[in-house]
């Protein structure tokens, strides 16, 4: 008893105030950090951080850490508890879950999907070197550019479970290949890749906090972004101008097309970070990366006995990837969505309220790479994919125990419910008469979350 009357407390109110630069804490199970020089050194960047301080981030970082994070945190004890300290059925189950699985060695247990994958990819790849320079049918090189699009999407797979740290044990061995299946194979930057993908796992489907849903002008999910939102991840306004205003109205047409050229997104995105004033973790090895993509690639296009042979090799390459960046969209585009900062007391509700499930049988579950369970990947993202099938079951349990949503649609019924919501937003976007921010009836009829 003596030993607790000298503990000090401060409530989550007086938490909250520590939420400025320099004065950054937060509380993990009921124990007060101080990550203001921390969040510098964060591996996970500081976004992650900044859009958590000043509240409770249990869940969080259960949910992004391993066992031996716990032990780092000692060194950044304020020496407070939380007085009023209080932990939700449902955050109880979900750490109940989480200890489960580790029990089992579900984190642990890596599995052999990488070995496969690796293997697969540099099948196609010398498949794609042969189609190329052995053959001199036009029918080959298509094939080939085929080839290298799966190659791609293959490719970003393990680039996405590496940048979890869910393929190897060794962080070397790991961070190689992260440059080596994005950087080098795809000329996507990891850097970029983890600066936005830990930002939308954590914020998933803010429509001012996730990057993933900000796509004005071409794209909006919700009419709420009629209103110009201020991203703020990116820090500036998601302005819905004129030229905004007719593109999503037909976005539900010019969705597939748009998805057929996402990989240009990308490499401009990468660019952009990479050329920034913004801290870059390894930036020189990030260039390094993407120059090998861009030495190889274009030689190989070069190779090409014609242009009209090199621009449909692209194409065609390029095509075969929109695949994958319609699986990412069917994931959250229909999902439920909501204004403003993520929150640590509700972090199971927002996945399973984010996120849509893509079913299918298991012998597919390499074309997904995984990402068809995408609540259970949300929930645990440092679970290797090759046990999200076997979890699966349980958090269905969990989400019905708690009344929560677990969609789970075939890949045709997902396309026409992400359909369905871009034709909802493109139909209120053409209401140039009206001002859609006033349209209060149409809102609360129409949209989702």
């Amino acid at each position: 008893m003596a030993k607790e009357t000298e503990k000090k407390y401060i409530t989550n109110e007086e938490l909250k105030k520590h939420n400025k630069s320099g004065d950054l804490w937060i509380a993990i199970q009921g124990k007060v950090y101080n990550v203001s020089d921390w969040i510098k050194s964060h591996p996970g960047g500081d976004t992650v951080i900044l859009n958590l301080v000043g509240q409770d981030v249990t869940d969080a970082f259960i949910a992004f850490h391993p066992g031996t994070a716990w032990h780092h945190l000692d060194n950044l004890f304020t020496g407070y508890h939380i007085k009023d300290f209080e932990v939700s059925q449902v955050s109880r189950d979900y750490r109940r879950m989480a200890a489960e699985f580790r029990k089992l060695g579900l984190f642990d247990n890596k599995g052999h999907v990488t070995l496969y994958t690796l293997s697969f990819i540099a099948a196609m790849f010398v498949g794609v070197l042969y189609g190329v320079l052995a053959c001199s049918s036009v029918f080959a090189h298509q094939i080939a550019a085929a080839l290298l699009g799966l190659l791609w999407i293959q490719s970003a797979y393990i680039g996405h479970d590496s940048g979890h740290y869910v393929i190897m044990s060794n962080k070397s061995y790991n961070r190689f290949a992260q440059l080596l299946s994005g950087n080098c194979l795809t000329g996507i930057s990891i850097a970029w890749w983890k600066w936005t993908h830990n930002a939308h796992h954590l914020a998933c489907n803010s429509l001012d906090y996730d990057p993933d849903l900000q796509h004005i002008p071409v794209f909006a999910v919700s009419t709420k972004f009629f209103t110009s939102l201020t991203s703020r991840f990116y820090d500036r306004k998601l302005t819905f101008d004129p030229v905004a205003r007719f593109l999503v109205s037909y976005q539900h047409f010019t969705y597939y097309p748009v998805m057929c050229f996402g990989r240009i997104n990308l490499f401009i995105q990468t660019f952009l970070l990479l050329f920034s004033r913004r801290e870059v973790p390894d930036r020189a090895l990030n260039f390094a990366g993407i120059l090998v993509f861009w030495t190889w690639f274009p030689l190989l296009v070069s190779c090409l006995p014609s242009w009209p042979e090199r621009f449909f090799f692209v194409f065609t390459s390029f095509a075969v990837t929109a695949l994958q960046h319609i699986q990412f969209t069917l994931n959250h585009f229909a999902a439920d969505v909501y204004v403003g900062p993520p929150t640590g007391s509700d972090w199971f509700e927002k996945q399973a309220a984010g996120t849509i499930d893509i079913s299918c049988r298991s012998y597919m579950d390499w074309f997904y790479g995984g990402l068809q369970f995408q609540l259970e990947h949300h929930l645990f993202p440092r679970m290797p994919r090759c046990h999200l099938r076997k979890v699966s079951p349980v958090v269905q349990e969990l989400c019905k125990k708690h009344n929560l949503p677990y969609r789970s649609l075939s890949w045709f019924d997902a396309n026409v419910l992400t359909i369905s919501t871009l034709k909802k937003a493109a139909y209120q976007a053409r209401d140039a008469a009206n001002p859609v921010v006033k349209n209060l009836v149409w809102e609360a009829l129409n949209t989702h979350g």
